[in-house]
Parts: structure tokens; C-alpha cells; sequence
């Protein structure tokens, strides 16, 4: 799936279309904030039954509004209306309460633990039209379409280097990777870098890990940790496009 996004295409697709059954959770509560945001997670469990039990257990404690399997079937666990537990302590431009304003959306996969991988064409082709459907309803900004490590950088790294966000942002459901850098890198040195992550949303208590999950988002070919003048660039172009409107 790699045409344009049409949004036409979604039109009229309910959720007996894009929801293949329903197995609810008992871990969820009210919510407190509108929904502005979708955050896209990876299990970390293989079988995938394995992390079905956990969503669904009440000892665990943990939960999503959606699992989406390798094969491309989808799950729900959470009515969207509810507060699902899956972003735990986490921050993004300025909402700490992320599990309040979000969708959290599972998708079953060995992550960094169990043998890192590409994710399955029939995954990603599950979600794509799912999360658009979510994005219109909610009329959730491209910006607002993270991964969990963006919004948890100080405890994880999923949905990780290989989840394929050029391939959503062709879809307009994220944004893409800036293609053209020619404002340059404008930062002097890694703090003011750091500075300039907390302007564009990011939590910054640890500097080195919101590097990282920077990179991770924006340069998943090369993630060490430290700035140059690459990376600068990019979160330059980022600003710039935010405050020009152009980067909702």
C-alpha cells in the first residue's frame, strides 16, 4: 500500500469493516481530555495470544483500544470512548495524561526483546485504514500520531527503528520526514538542541533519551544518542513547519 492517501477511500468504512472481533478489557476508566492524540506501540510478547492475555487481565493492569496481529487482524480491547491504560507515565506537548487524550493502538510484534523485525505488510495494511478512520473522526493533527517511545522516551524505544512511518506519513495519517534541509542546523550546542525538543513536544528530563527517541522517529538509520548537525537540521525543519502552520 504505498498510493497517495485518499481520503475518500475511508469513507463509509465502519467498524465492522476494520474490527474483526472484540475482546474487551477490563483494565480502562473515564476519560478526562478530548482525544488529540494516537500512539502506536509494539507488544514486546510472542505468541500473540500471550499479549491478549495480558491486555485482558485484570492483575496486569495494562490495556489498549486496539491489537493488530502480524497476520492483520483486529482487535478490539477498549471502547474509544474509555480510557485505556496503555501509555503509562508520559508526556507529550504539554498533556501529561496522555492515556486520557489518546488512542493506543497494540500492535503484536517480538519487539527488541525477542528478535527485532520488519513489520508485516498485512499488519501495516490493517492499520492504515483503521488509524484513518480514528484521525478523521477525532480530527487528530499528523503531529499528534506518535510512537510510545516519543511520549515515554525515559522507558521505551517501541514501536522502534523499522516501524515504517514513511509509509504512513505517504497516507497523510503522521508527519513525513523533512526530504530538504537546506535551513541548515541553527543550534550551537546539544543544550540548546534539547531546548528546542521540549518546544516541539518531547520530554526532556533525560537529554540523552530524548535524543534518541528523536532519532528513533526522525533518523531511525543511525541512533547514538548525541546531536550533530543532521539531526539539528531536521528538528529545525520540524519548528519551522509547525510554526508555519503547515506541520498540523
Amino acid at each position: 500500500m504505498s498510493t497517495p492517501f485518499d481520503p475518500s477511500y475511508y469513507t463509509g468504512k465502519d467498524d465492522a469493516e476494520l474490527v474483526h472481533r472484540t475482546e474487551l478489557s477490563p483494565n480502562f476508566d473515564e476519560r478526562n481530555t478530548p482525544i488529540t492524540m494516537a500512539v502506536i506501540h509494539y507488544t514486546e510478547m510472542k505468541p500473540v495470544e500471550t499479549a491478549l492475555e495480558r491486555l485482558t487481565d485484570p492483575e496486569a493492569k495494562v490495556s489498549a483500544h486496539y491489537l493488530i496481529t502480524e497476520e492483520g487482524e483486529v482487535i478490539r480491547l477498549v471502547p474509544e470512548e474509555k480510557r485505556a491504560w496503555h501509555a503509562g507515565a508520559s508526556y507529550w506537548r504539554g498533556t501529561k495524561d496522555v492515556n486520557s487524550a489518546s488512542i493506543g493502538i497494540e500492535l503484536d510484534h517480538p519487539g527488541h526483546a525477542l528478535g527485532y523485525r520488519e513489520f508485516s505488510d498485512a499488519q501495516f495494511e490493517a492499520l492504515v485504514p483503521l488509524l484513518a478512520r480514528i484521525v478523521k473522526d477525532y480530527d487528530i493533527p499528523r503531529a499528534n500520531v506518535v510512537g510510545h517511545s516519543d511520549v515515554a522516551p525515559l522507558r521505551k524505544v517501541d514501536p522502534g527503528e523499522l516501524f515504517p512511518w514513511d509509509r504512513l506519513a505517504e497516507y497523510g495519517l503522521c508527519l513525513p520526514r523533512p526530504a530538504k534541509l537546506e535551513k541548515g542546523d541553527p543550534f550551537h550546542n546539544e543544550g540548546a538542541f534539547i531546548l528546542a525538543l521540549e518546544r516541539f513536544g518531547y520530554d526532556i528530563t533525560e537529554g540523552r533519551k530524548a535524543i534518541e527517541a528523536f532519532e528513533r522517529r526522525w533518523r531511525p538509520e543511525r541512533i547514538e544518542g548525541r546531536v550533530d548537525a543532521q539531526l539539528g537540521a531536521i528538528l529545525w525543519h520540524l519548528l519551522l513547519e509547525r510554526d508555519r502552520g503547515a506541520a498540523r
